[in-house]
């Protein structure tokens, strides 16, 4: 769309491409970037990431590129990569935007560190906001309505700046300035979504599943509420919206990945063997581990940490059932 800036996306997996897809469909120029040059090829002559989202034919306002160097044209740059390797990249930038978009879910393993921590210290010079809810990549890149909550560090200001960079008609976002909460939100439902992988994965039964969605969204209030995060943050689109989606289908890769662990494969070979990235795999054993030092019950997200770890589901499930009987305003799942 001339007359206007390009928007940047750091990451062509298929979230990165969804998003510029989306973003490039009323014209809008978009840079793409990715670190496979074969795929950056792909994108330009074909128009399709037949590896990531094959279901897309790209716009033709998209293009890809894997020199960094590339965004400096860019004001608004989403960052789509992995959470385990968004500050690595970050720090490869010759110049960060003034607006930073995280998008990845998760806390970074070793550190316990959010995704706005990790931009901070990695790219200081920008503002942070999170983009973060209920999102399958294949719907938001076939134009299917959306919406998203968007946390803005820079408060009003910066959203009043990102806002109608990114809005189109089927993709809406929502305000808030709850950075923290829309991360954890963000972080924990994909935790939880093994967790209920594993529930279809053993044909537990639905019953069952809307009962772990439950107490785990219990979970996750107890842990950012401890964190910092607004309850009512959580009770939104970043926070129960995305757990319900994720916790509903196989399109999740973190619910497919609990299904196969339900249905008795190996994690080792499960992960081994993953073409894509399932997150809550990395998030369980730190997000276990900041729940305990912050003295934080959080019985689904340490069961899924054990399950990860090589532990039968059957054992693991067995054991959250015979948990202490307690009343449900205790909040102890």
């Amino acid at each position: 769309m001339s007359g206007q800036t390009p928007v940047g996306v750091i990451g062509a997996g298929a979230w990165g491409t969804a998003l510029a897809q989306m973003l490039a469909s009323d014209g809008r120029d978009v840079l793409l970037w990715a670190r496979e040059a074969a795929l950056v090829e792909e994108i330009n002559a074909t128009r399709r990431n037949s590896l990531y989202l094959p279901s897309a034919e790209l716009a033709s306002s998209i293009r890809a590129t894997d020199t960094l160097s590339d965004l400096l044209a860019c004001s608004v740059v989403l960052a789509v990569t992995p959470a385990q390797h968004l500050g690595k990249v970050l720090k490869s930038l010759p110049q960060p935007p003034r607006d930073l978009v995280l998008c990845s879910k998760g806390i970074e393993a070793g550190t316990g560190r959010l995704m706005n921590e990790v931009a901070v210290a990695a790219a200081p010079e920008s503002e942070t906001a999170i983009l973060s809810g209920p999102t399958f990549a294949h719907e938001v890149a076939a134009g299917l309505p959306t919406a998203v909550t968007l946390a803005c560090s820079g408060g009003e200001a910066q959203w009043d700046r990102i806002a109608p960079v990114i809005a189109r008609p089927s993709f809406r976002p929502y305000y808030t300035d709850d950075v923290t909460g829309a991360e954890i939100g963000g972080a924990v439902k994909n935790v939880l979504a093994i967790a209920c992988g594993v529930v279809d994965g053993l044909q537990l039964g639905q019953n069952a599943r809307a009962a772990l969605i439950a107490r785990g969204y219990a979970e996750m209030l107890r842990f950012g509420e401890a964190l910092g995060a607004r309850a009512e943050t959580l009770a939104g689109l970043c926070g129960l919206g995305d757990l319900v989606l994720t916790c509903s289908s196989t399109s999740s890769r973190n619910f497919s990945l609990g299904k196969a662990l339900g249905e008795g494969q190996s994690a080792e070979a499960l992960m081994a063997d993953r073409r894509t990235v399932a997150e809550g795999a990395h998030t369980a054993p730190v997000l276990t581990e900041l729940a305990a030092r912050h003295g934080i019950a959080m019985p689904i997200a340490a069961a899924v940490y054990r399950l990860l770890g090589g532990a039968p589901a059957r054992d693991i499930v067995s054991e959250l059932l015979s948990r202490p009987l307690r009343a449900e305003q205790e909040g102890l799942a």
